[in-house]
């Protein structure tokens, strides 16, 4: 495996937990996910999205930063393969799109000061789909608090996430998971690994599977 750290990332709904649980047990690989069951806001959030964006983005940045800092810690990070299932970057994606600008500047310096202390992933994979096709994957895994999302909410992240994505160096896999199914249709899941078996130069690489 050419890459130690390998961060999957993508909108509400692209499969991004269930690719990096395959991509784990392939690889015998540490695996961090993203604990967001554990965030008392979020409910909240999408209920009074204007009353609580806040509070669900801080408390977000300090436990995936918490996460990632104890990851950092450990002696044998470089020994081994990780797959991370977000991208610590995502916490100023999401409070650009759902904080009025006096919050979401004070929210930025917040994020500039940690920031700098962890590390970048060797290799970025970002999971594209198309809006219809994360909300039936939304509404598939059934969570109460996220049947209501709005169309208008997953494109501006969908919008943001793309603007990042061009003006970032980390080597990034955008891979085009319209018709992805990683669980049912094993030659999906061989494209991705062969596709991990690679070098990549800092800038945007692209796969379709088929």
């Amino acid at each position: 495996m050419k890459h130690h750290f390998i961060t999957i990332e993508g909108n509400i709904g692209a499969g991004k937990t269930t690719l990096a649980n395959l991509l784990s047990k392939h690889y015998h690989a540490r695996l961090v996910l993203e604990e967001f069951a554990d965030n008392p806001f979020l409910p909240k959030f999408y209920e009074k999205p204007d009353q609580y964006a806040f509070p669900v983005e801080l408390f977000f940045m300090a436990e995936r930063f918490k996460q990632l800092k104890e990851l950092i810690q450990q002696t044998d990070l470089f020994q081994q393969v990780t797959i991370s299932d977000y991208l610590f970057t995502k916490c100023l994606l999401f409070a650009k799109v759902t904080l009025p600008a006096d919050e979401f500047r004070l929210y930025q310096r917040l994020f500039d000061i940690i920031h700098q202390q962890l590390i970048q992933p060797d290799l970025l994979v970002y999971l594209h789909a198309p809006i219809s096709k994360l909300q039936q994957n939304i509404r598939l895994r059934n969570r109460s608090y996220e049947q209501n999302i709005p169309d208008s909410y997953l494109q501006n992240l969908q919008d943001t996430y793309s603007h990042y994505l061009k003006n970032q160096s980390v080597p990034t896999l955008l891979v085009d998971v319209s018709q992805a199914d990683f669980i049912d249709n094993p030659a999906h899941f061989q494209q991705m690994l062969e596709a991990l078996e690679k070098d990549y130069e800092p800038g945007q690489h692209f796969l379709t599977l088929s």
